[in-house]
């Protein structure tokens, strides 16, 4: 059975495109490599024995996103995750986020239903929920003004889909809300590896524990957290990834008791940036460098995951402790060095 995952070749497509693998799906790749690398693939195929189907595409481009769809018609569930994706770059260059997110869904959704597509999860965001009054959120907390043009994009995005969904019952919609994906695969052949100045946390973490980076900047200690630092759930990639084939079974398989639905992916705990810097000394047994810098653009203050309705209704939950996903990300970095 065929899935198309846009954004394949980026750090959360490449973790699910391995999972989709081992669980005997096909998988076409589709990606412009504007923010990864086609080495990406022999990671992949190391890891599976199977080498993905790669379309080097710019989903943006009306046209060469119907073409796709062309030459792959028999499609049957699509996971979008192609975007542009880093907070403070989108609050300097909101067009480009604009432009970017929202065409290229659209591009997708129009070629989802030339092709009769039945399925389609999409890769959303906390970032819809903006600074919640209540901790922690839950999907019916309300969703507030962005702090972002990418929040803002993701939560455009969900209305999109909805609508979408509304008018078209044949097209059923699953929308996972991420929290802080982190990590790499356990085998360190494929894990988080930006091109150019790492915006995440935990890249930047590593490559300053590798002595790439002179120093960590943690944007700002005033926050009313504990130790005054921002506070997010962080969950593992592969504990992410693994929730997309949940999701994609449930829709193949006709279990969505709506044709658009929403769940929160992430652990239920929230962290401080200080604690994963300490929690990664303690992990790996490497000292980090890191300096408190003035808060950053678009950032919020604390969120964290209620995961009630994706553990109960579609059967997931992540389990793989804080410590062990830090060693598995400075495994991947030494390995990528």
């Amino acid at each position: 059975m065929k899935i198309l995952v846009t954004g394949g070749t980026g750090y959360i497509g490449s973790h699910t495109v391995v999972e989709l693998q081992q669980e005997g799906f096909e998988v076409v790749i589709a990606d412009n490599l504007s923010n990864s690398n086609i080495g990406v693939l022999d990671g992949i195929e190391q890891i599976t024995g199977n080498r993905p189907l790669f379309e080097l595409v710019d989903l943006t481009d009306a046209t060469a996103t119907r073409d796709l769809f062309s030459r792959h018609d028999d499609t049957r569930a699509i996971i979008h995750f192609a975007a542009l994706k880093a907070v403070g770059e989108s609050v300097e260059k909101p067009l480009e986020y604009y432009a970017n997110n929202l065409n290229s869904l659209i591009n997708v959704l129009v070629g989802a239903r030339a092709c009769q597509v039945p399925g389609l999860v999409f890769s959303s965001s906390c970032t819809v929920y903006g600074q919640a009054e209540t901790l922690p959120v839950t999907e019916n907390t309300p969703r507030r003004a962005a702090e972002s043009p990418y929040g803002n994009t993701k939560m455009m995005c969900e209305d999109i889909l909805k609508d979408v969904a509304r008018v078209d019952p044949s097209l059923n919609v699953i929308a996972l809300r991420y929290f802080n994906p982190i990590g790499a695969h356990p085998s360190a052949r494929i894990g988080e590896l930006p091109v150019g100045v790492p915006n995440n946390l935990i890249p930047y973490l590593t490559q300053v524990a590798a002595g790439i980076r002179e120093e960590l900047r943690v944007f700002g200690d005033d926050y009313n957290t504990p130790d005054g630092s921002a506070i997010r759930d962080y969950i593992d990639v592969v504990d992410l990834a693994r929730a997309h084939v949940v999701a994609i079974q449930r829709l193949l398989e006709g279990k969505n008791t709506r044709n658009h639905e929403y769940f929160n992916i992430g652990t239920g705990r929230g962290l401080s940036v200080l604690e994963i810097i300490r929690a990664f000394e303690r992990a790996t047994g490497v000292k980090v460098n890191y300096r408190i810098v003035p808060r950053r653009p678009g950032d919020i203050e604390k969120v964290w995951a209620d995961t009630t309705l994706a553990n109960e209704t579609l059967g997931w939950k992540a389990t793989t402790p804080i410590e062990e996903t830090l060693r598995d990300a400075w495994r991947w970095q030494q390995a990528s060095r």
